[in-house]
């Protein structure tokens, strides 16, 4: 290389380096420093560029904004971008098309029914109300008493009660009837005022039964007396007056006597015209026939919302699944497109456990709260409260162990039961600590009736009979969980293979009647049912 030439260096730092690499240091006079600059432990080099790169002056600095814009405008890059814009709008109508096909093929939900509060869970009927909570030691049960068990008959999930009659009666006399006042043994209209604020906060509907004559011989005190013009101002002020007080509906027994549907229709009308957003009033018409032919008759001629009857009584204390199957399917065919209501006992029938074997017990409650329409209850039937043998009066609700099972603090000259025999464990103290007593079945099936689709609103189909008396049928809505019922009525155990179309090769345990039945999945042709075994089985929608 010239000496003329002239060599850009560089500054190389050995700062970095490792100390025993580092070149050591000398003092400024040394010779060995010749062309080396040193300081500190840096170390001034002097590199020369390599043959034939470019000057200083001549480095790539990019294209300028002018050079750039010539280049865009040529055609080639012309061509790609339009290829790269339309490739775009391709990939993103692709995308659209694709989630419209989408939306059309996935199965649309079916459009839910109206409904109406009394549509959507049980209803707890509490007529004898002289027999259900005394609250002030005269033993009489009161409205103040069903007020402090308020907090209870809300744990039972039903969705209203029903509540009296409470207004004045003197039995078989007309002429006395006063249906805007309340009877004082019952309380006053300032104690059912409280009732109504204390059920609004849990929720519950109070229903009032409106009977005239419930004490005498006849509830409407003779086939004359519903003509007479006089009367039926007064049951339509009456109507007027507790539906403006607050009831959430009226019920009315004996609808059968009256020979006057228009009557109902236009009591229907009143409580029509005191419904609004939220807030609909019911009118419940009552019957104690247990004939089916009558039962049906009065379906099609009533304009009430519900016609309730002791129609599952009618079977029998141990029927047949034959006849379940017939009387279920006939019951639904007359209702047509009414409402259907289930009962077993009523008023002047009794309690549940007075009118089905035991081992059925459970079974029945389980047929109540999974057929399409709603289940009416008498209180106690949830403990399995009965009447007595030669009692002719109501039985006294079970509470507790406490004196008079809680009913009252009174000294009583008769004594409380009616649990058919030990009433230990039959109280609701008792059952409310049992997770496998008839108590907790009965609230697990009313939560599930309140809250589950298929059981609220969803078609019914009675499944063919594969072995004498079990009863199966499915309940389903749109895509939601399927509901299969399998009732086996039979005293012993039944080996029951169900297979259809509309079922899966297994399902899952949601309830039984069994408390020692273990939850999971069941293979359902190989199903076995315990002797009164009620088997309530879920399993997912699929496409």
């Amino acid at each position: 290389m010239s000496q003329d030439a002239e060599v850009d260096m560089k500054e190389v730092e050995l700062n970095e380096m490792e100390p025993e690499k580092q070149p050591m240091t000398g003092s400024p006079s040394s010779p060995a420093s010749g062309s080396l600059g040193e300081k500190n432990g840096m170390v001034k080099v002097k590199v020369p560029e390599e043959d034939g790169e470019a000057d200083a002056g001549t480095k790539f600095t990019g294209l300028s904004k002018e050079e750039l814009l010539q280049v865009a405008g040529t055609p080639g890059w012309v061509r790609t971008r339009w290829a790269l814009l339309i490739l775009f709008w391709l990939g993103w109508l692709g995308m659209l098309a694709g989630a419209i096909v989408i939306i059309v093929q996935a199965p649309r939900c079916k459009e839910l029914p109206p409904q109406e509060w009394w549509h959507k869970g049980g209803i707890y009927r509490i007529r004898a109300l002289e027999a259900f909570q005394d609250s002030n030691a005269d033993g009489v049960g009161d409205l103040a008493g069903v007020e402090q068990r308020i907090d209870y008959l809300s744990s039972l999930k039903v969705k209203g009660l029903v509540i009296g009659p409470i207004h004045v009666n003197t039995p078989d006399t007309p002429a006395d009837m006063d249906l805007r006042e309340v009877d004082p043994r019952f309380g006053t209209k300032e104690t059912f005022t409280k009732l109504l604020e204390a059920a609004k906060k849990k929720s519950l509907k109070v229903i009032l039964d409106l009977t005239p004559n419930y004490r005498g011989q006849m509830p409407w005190f003779s086939q004359e007396t519903p003509r007479s013009s006089d009367f039926q101002l007064k049951m339509k002020a009456a109507l007027e007056f507790w539906l403006e007080f607050g009831v959430a509906g009226i019920q009315l027994e004996g609808v059968e006597k009256l020979n006057d549907s228009q009557l109902l229709v236009e009591w229907k009308n009143l409580t029509s015209q005191y419904s609004s957003d939220g807030n609909a009033r019911v009118l419940i018409a009552e019957t104690g026939q247990q004939d089916s032919w009558q039962i049906f008759s009065l379906l099609n001629e009533t304009s009430a919302d519900l016609l309730v009857s002791p129609y599952l009584a009618g079977l029998g204390q141990e029927p047949s699944a034959e006849k379940v199957e017939n009387a279920i399917i006939e019951y639904i065919q007359a209702s047509g497109e009414k409402w259907p209501s289930w009962s077993v006992g009523g008023p002047r029938t009794g309690h549940m456990a007075s009118l089905v074997k035991e081992r059925l017990l459970r079974l029945y409650h389980m047929l109540l709260f999974t057929l399409p329409g709603t289940p009416f209850t008498n209180y106690g039937d949830e403990i399995g409260l009965q009447e007595l043998p030669g009692q002719s009066s109501a039985p006294h609700m079970l509470w507790n162990d406490s004196v008079n099972f809680g009913f009252s603090s009174k000294s009583l000259s008769q004594s409380v039961g009616g649990s058919g025999g030990s009433s230990s464990n039959i109280t609701v103290k008792a059952q409310s600590e049992d997770r496998s007593s008839l108590l907790s079945l009965f609230r697990h099936l009313s939560e599930l009736r309140g809250k589950e689709r298929s059981l609220l609103h969803g078609e019914f189909m009675m499944l063919p009979g594969v072995v004498p008396d079990v009863c199966i049928y499915l309940r389903s809505w749109d895509q939601n969980k399927r509901f299969l019922v399998v009732l086996n009525l039979a005293g012993n155990s039944s080996s029951v293979p169900i297979s259809h179309s509309l079922l899966p090769p297994e399902a899952t345990v949601e309830l039984s009647t069994d408390p020692q039945r273990q939850e999971g999945q069941l293979a359902l042709k190989d199903l076995t049912l315990k002797p009164s075994e009620g088997l309530l089985l879920h399993f997912p929608y699929v496409a």
